[in-house]
């Protein structure tokens, strides 16, 4: 047996509105059936009573039922229900003995004997009624009223005034078809209601069937809270309609909160995500502060028919990127060193082995003890002036590629950088410094000479760091413009961006650099970083 589920969206909305259609029409149609027989049989035994009374009030009916003149009654009451329509009109005395009828067999004889009544109301007490019974004629409804004497004060006779309920069957079955006519154009109407409706859904729902939006609906919500970066989605009224548990953790809200339905901006006042709802830009990277969060945040709109229906935001603590960058740094240092000591260690092996081939072993072991001691010198000074294994590995590399270049990177032994704030980012430190530290020994390997001077000190309150190279100098016409983006002496593409990316992270850290002519020959770089933290 087929289930609805196993049927097309097409077939299953005409077979719901076809039945909601006939069951609605059949309904309605039931009810307008029993509430228009009963208000016929109403109508009906109102307009037999009403001509039961007037004929009763009729002073010639009056006396002839008095007189009990059968002869004048019988053919007058035939004429009055072909006025009025009725079926009979039968008159009798005060005991309920015909004195008309349509059929003379039954005159003087009980209207009991056909209707099965009485006749109290109308004879004993003098009061009009209704009735509906089946008597000699079929069934019908008689409106029965008292005929009074000319005094009107005593009951001398009734009036029984009929009218076919047949007639009102008739008029039920007409409805009755015409109703039946109305189900079938009710149910031809909703099944193409239903191909139209259906067609159109599917259209918007991209001729998905409900069964596969069920899925994709369970597969989005599963993707969603399997994203480490917290998503929120808002419609074109600005209210969440999307976000999973990354994006409450991220920003700190109550777990039972309800968001969605909400508006934005009561959630998160100080979102910028309705900016994006009116422009349609979108923002790619931001880095932005929100609920006393540092994140990184990217915000596109969606658009339908080139209309923006709403935006969707999705962020995530910049401290975890930083987390990474730095363990990247890392190892980008550790790589650098390692690479530069591998280089530089290969070329004293070759000259070793090439003074040992020539017979010069005191000179190789001269060379041996020297190398060994130099850099032992330099580790030690490292270890005792810079506790920090990350700006340290950065120098030791540095150090390195001086010696790879032919270069000498001369650390000042009375530098000092032990009190480094935990909120200075490492990374960053390192990429001042390695930035500097590299334009120094590219400029002084340009103007073909040897040493570069690091000094450093964490006493007072900065970090105040100094590179002095002995490059050709920088001209005071171009030391304005040394710090913007692409701005640099050097030949070729991929230059120019080095100082620039020293002076954005400066100003981040709240800290300054100054540019002035070395002692002798080449330009000294000057950095100093505050040690409390920035506003």
């Amino acid at each position: 047996m087929l289930s609805l589920r196993s049927l097309k969206l097409k077939t299953r909305m005409m077979l719901i509105l076809g039945m909601m259609a006939i069951l609605q029409t059949g309904f309605i149609g039931f009810f307008a059936l029993v509430y228009l027989s009963q208000s016929l049989d109403e109508q009906i035994g109102l307009r037999a009573l009403h001509v039961a009374k007037t004929i009763a009030a009729m002073p010639d009916v009056v006396e002839a039922v008095e007189s009990r003149d059968s002869e004048w009654l019988q053919p007058i009451s035939i004429d009055l229900a072909s006025v009025n329509d009725a079926r009979f009109v039968v008159i009798g005395d005060r005991n309920g003995i015909r004195l008309a009828h349509p059929s003379w067999k039954r005159v003087g004889k009980p209207m009991y004997d056909d209707e099965g009544d009485y006749n109290e109301p109308a004879l004993v007490y003098g009061k009009p009624y209704i009735q509906k019974a089946t008597g000699s004629l079929g069934a019908s409804v008689r409106g029965k009223a008292p005929i009074f004497d000319s005094s009107n004060e005593n009951v001398v006779g009734i009036i029984s005034v009929g009218f076919m309920l047949s007639s009102v069957e008739d008029t039920i079955n007409r409805y009755r078809d015409t109703l039946y006519l109305v189900i079938l154009l009710s149910l031809g109407l909703s099944v193409l209601t239903g191909l139209w409706f259906a067609s159109h859904f599917k259209k918007a729902i991209f001729g998905l069937e409900p069964e596969q939006i069920g899925r994709l609906f369970q597969e989005q919500n599963a993707t969603l809270e399997s994203i480490r970066e917290g998503i929120i989605a808002v419609n074109g009224q600005g209210n969440i309609t999307t976000f999973n548990r990354a994006a409450v953790d991220t920003l700190g809200l109550d777990a039972n909160t309800k968001l969605t339905g909400r508006p934005i901006e009561e959630v998160l006042p100080d979102s910028r995500l309705m900016d994006v709802l009116r422009t349609g830009e979108p923002q790619i990277d931001k880095d932005v502060w929100l609920q006393d969060r540092n994140l990184i945040v990217n915000r596109l709109p969606l658009l339908q028919n080139g209309q923006i229906t709403g935006v969707v935001s999705s962020f995530r603590r910049k401290d975890e990127l930083d987390a990474i960058s730095k363990k990247l740094s890392q190892i980008e240092q550790y790589a650098d060193t390692l690479r530069s000591q591998s280089h530089e260690y290969s070329n004293k092996l070759h000259t070793i082995a090439g003074l040992i081939q020539l017979g010069a072993t005191d000179e190789a072991l001269a060379l041996i003890g020297q190398e060994s001691q130099s850099h032992q010198a330099l580790i030690q000074l490292l270890v005792e002036a810079v506790p920090d294994p990350i700006l340290a590995g950065c120098m030791l590399g540095k150090y390195n590629r001086a010696k790879e270049l032919g270069l000498n990177l001369d650390i000042d032994p009375e530098s000092s950088m032990k009190e480094i704030p935990d909120h200075i980012p490492r990374e960053e430190l390192v990429s001042i410094i390695g930035n500097l530290i590299d334009n120094a020994l590219e400029a002084t390997l340009t103007n073909r000479k040897f040493d570069v001077r690091l000094s450093m000190t964490d006493l007072g309150n900065d970090l105040i760091f100094e590179i002095e190279d002995e490059g050709a100098g920088i001209a005071e016409k171009d030391q304005e413009n040394i710090f913007r983006k692409g701005v640099t002496s050097k030949k070729g593409e991929g230059h120019g961006f080095g100082l620039h990316l020293v002076e954005k992270l400066l100003q981040k850290l709240g800290g300054t650099i100054l540019l002035e002519p070395a002692d002798t020959v080449g330009s000294r770089f000057t950095v100093y970083i505050p040690k409390a933290r920035p506003e």
